[in-house]
């Protein structure tokens, strides 16, 4: 069956052909903040045109992960925090026009974790807890085999746990937020550095997990889960970034709690939420 998947995130945006489970095309482009939403559509029009009349690709069915709330019942967008425009766009009704085809939607890091827990990093781990540490923070998780939204659509976030009680406003409204300590938006406006340079000093290194370190010792204790997989940019760091996690999140836990505290990269790099797109359309379409 062939699918269309999207990735919608703050920084990029993604869109991949898939036949069955085998990706065929890909391509990758800057998302404008400056144009919105339909700036955006316009270039997935034309992507999606261009495949279809240079590759005969017509997809059946469009799987959407969305850098942003959505309210999965409803199928709407609720909001993106880093780019304006995106409240309550209807992005189904626009994707379905443009691809032709039932689409399904839920927020990127819901995607992921379930991208990585069929295809990647996360397969034979359950409970799963998935972090996507791109643009913004995420969190996703798996249980019995399926994505857990909670009573309306917005369990998992992460991304607005206080990890810092005194430390700087966060675009939510609230400050100290782990994803105004840690995610790369912030990291790049706090250090005039790409994160990718910071983690080349180890004394930076140090500093940033012990509030990350926070954030997962909050999901441990709540959901003991079997794994949790960290995508998104922030993960390409490697052992730059592990290694020195892993140390100071066994330094933070409970000492009389054995849970378990296996942290790993994602296995399917920039691609987690596309195979989830993926995932979700064959799931519900």
């Amino acid at each position: 069956m062939k699918t269309l998947a999207l990735d919608v995130g703050g920084t990029k945006f993604a869109l991949a052909a898939f036949d069955g489970s085998e990706k065929v095309l890909h391509q990758v482009c800057a998302t404008d903040r400056g144009q919105g939403p339909r700036g955006m559509m316009q270039q997935i029009e034309r992507i999606i045109s261009g495949w279809r009349n240079q590759h005969a690709f017509k997809p059946e069915r469009c799987g959407i992960g969305f850098g942003g709330p959505v309210d999965f019942p409803s199928q709407t967008v609720t909001m993106s925090t880093h780019v304006s425009g995106w409240d309550a766009y209807p992005l189904i009704r626009e994707m379905e026009a443009l691809a032709g085809a039932p689409a399904i939607m839920d927020n990127d890091a819901n995607a992921g974790a379930l991208g990585e827990y069929i295809y990647g990093a996360g397969r034979g781990y359950e409970p799963l807890f998935y972090v996507t540490i791109s643009t913004g923070i995420g969190g996703g998780i798996v249980i019995g085999g399926a994505i857990y939204r909670g009573a309306n659509s917005y369990a998992g976030e992460l991304g607005h746990l206080n990890v810092e009680p005194n430390g700087p406003l966060c675009l939510c409204g609230s400050n100290g937020c782990l994803e105004r300590m840690c995610c790369g938006l912030w990291l790049e406006r706090d250090y005039g550095r790409p994160a990718k340079d910071l983690f080349t000093d180890s004394s930076f290194a140090g500093g940033y997990v012990r509030y990350l370190a926070r954030g997962l010792k909050a999901a441990i204790m709540i959901l003991n889960p079997a794994r949790i997989v960290i995508g998104g940019g922030i993960s390409k760091a490697g052992d730059s970034l592990f290694i020195p996690l892993r140390e100071e999140l066994n330094r933070q836990m409970t000492v009389w709690s054995h849970a378990r505290r296996d942290v790993a990269p994602a296995q399917l790099g920039d691609d987690s939420v596309l195979y989830g797109a993926l995932a979700l359309a064959d799931h519900h379409l």
